[in-house]
């Protein structure tokens, strides 16, 4: 923990800084109730976050995450072929440590409003200054701390438009002059530093226990379209006071994202840019070896992360609905999650829950030509509605219930949470997929976004 001037320093930033409001109040009123007023925080975290001049209309658009030591830090990213100059700087960072067996992240340094993909050579060499920026801000807050610690490296993270080059000049000078500290407002000020087509901030944290001891999760993500699953979603950071060695964490994330960042689906698109890091830094105290600590967190890991995910779908552009469809009874959990994903990634499915229309037809359409082999006869369907009232069955024994109660189906498809649930009945295993609905408002705001 910081002394009380050291604190103070950090919160007076190095030279002048554009600050600005994370009143929940300025954000759509139907999504406040997803944005936090307080948190529990990681221990030897700081966060922050500014407008640097990258976003035209003054809007923030830099933000600062620094580990007070060394951390063990894993990633998934895009599998998208042009991914963008931060995910292939980062890979590097990330395999650089990991295949030398050292902790060397110390920050992430995330910009918003450009994207630094498809950027060439060039963009590279403006990802490793960012890093470097980043970089030379540890070094400084560790100075200022009076601690000796060897420096470290800085992850990089860019999300808006495609195919033009960083302003670096604006985000150097802007993490020189960055403040952070461990407050739930700086950690705002970072959440709302990562929009852009979001429509509010995406922040969260808990306590959970781990062997009877606490540890602390914080996570910020940012996303409102180009979401599908491969690998990674967007942009995300997830931090913890856990000490978790390399290939547990590894390990840990990989069941996590599963589940979580890889079980989302919005408008089919993957973006060029999209990274998930989990950083542990141990500051707890807590160590997670093998056994019952290892999937006391890897649990943990993947609720955080599922909940953390679902904030994206729940501000998915255009979206009216949130839908967490179900799949269970399948051989294999591949099985189970493809066909989710089919349900999830149909475009009439979609509309059809727009429109609060009871086509139960186009679900057990997309379970059909989802390529997982069925007994017909044995699968079951039913939609639940977010209030946890009766459900509405509409399969049993692969035999339609007619007719369908339509006064019913119109009640539940009004909610904004659904449920739809598919029993496959040939095995155990299940999984889930977080989408949401396809609007006409979701053509306007993809038509108009460079303008």
């Amino acid at each position: 923990m910081l002394s009380s001037n050291l604190r103070q320093l950090h919160r007076l930033g190095r030279g002048a800084i554009n600050m600005f409001s994370t009143d929940a109040k300025q954000f759509p009123e139907a999504k406040r109730r997803f944005i936090p007023s307080q948190g529990t925080y990681p221990h030897g975290f700081f966060a922050g976050g500014s407008h640097c001049g990258i976003k035209k209309n003054g809007k923030a658009d830099l933000a600062l995450l620094v580990s007070d030591r060394p951390t063990t830090t894993s990633a998934v990213f895009t599998t998208n072929q042009f991914c963008a100059a931060p995910v292939q700087y980062d890979r590097s960072v990330i395999n650089g440590a990991r295949d030398a067996r050292e902790q060397r992240v110390r920050a992430v340094v995330i910009n918003s409003g450009c994207a630094n993909a498809v950027t060439g050579q060039q963009g590279l060499a403006d990802a490793q200054e960012m890093g470097e920026a980043g970089a030379a801000f540890v070094r400084m807050f560790d100075k200022e701390r009076g601690v000796e610690h060897e420096g470290g490296e800085a992850l990089v993270m860019s999300t808006g438009v495609i195919g033009q080059r960083l302003p670096l000049s604006k985000i150097t000078d802007g993490v020189t002059a960055m403040q952070v500290d461990e407050t739930h407002e700086a950690w705002m000020r970072a959440a709302v530093a990562h929009m852009t087509t979001d429509t509010f901030p995406k922040l969260l944290s808990r306590q959970v226990d781990i062997a009877g001891q606490p540890i602390h999760l914080a996570g910020i993500t940012k996303g409102a379209g180009m979401i599908h699953p491969n690998m990674a979603t967007l942009l995300g950071t997830v931090c913890t006071d856990a000490s978790v060695p390399q290939s547990l964490l590894d390990k840990a994330l990989a069941h996590a994202v599963a589940r979580s960042f890889n079980a989302i689906s919005i408008d089919g698109d993957m973006s060029t840019n999209d990274t998930i890091a989990v950083i542990a830094n141990g500051a707890s105290g807590v160590v997670v070896g093998d056994g019952a600590a290892y999937e006391q967190f890897t649990t943990a890991l993947t609720e955080f992360m599922a909940d953390l995910a679902s904030l994206v779908v729940r501000d998915g552009e255009g979206a009216t609905k949130f839908l967490t469809i179900e799949v269970t009874g399948a051989r294999t959990f591949a099985d189970a999650k493809q066909v989710a994903s089919t349900i999830a990634t149909s475009s009439l499915v979609k509309t059809a829950f727009y429109g609060q229309d009871a086509n139960w037809g186009r679900i057990l359409c997309a379970v059909g030509y989802a390529g997982v082999a069925l007994d017909t006869n044995k699968v079951n369907m039913a939609i639940y509605p977010g209030d946890n009232s009766d459900p509405l069955v509409l399969v049993k024994g692969g035999e339609p219930l007619l007719p369908v109660d339509e006064a019913r189906a119109s009640e539940i498809l009004k909610q904004e949470d659904m449920r739809v649930r598919v029993e496959l009945g040939l095995g155990s295993e299940e999984a889930r997929m977080y989408t949401c609905d396809l609007s006409h408002d979701y053509v306007s705001i993809n038509a108009d976004y460079r303008s």
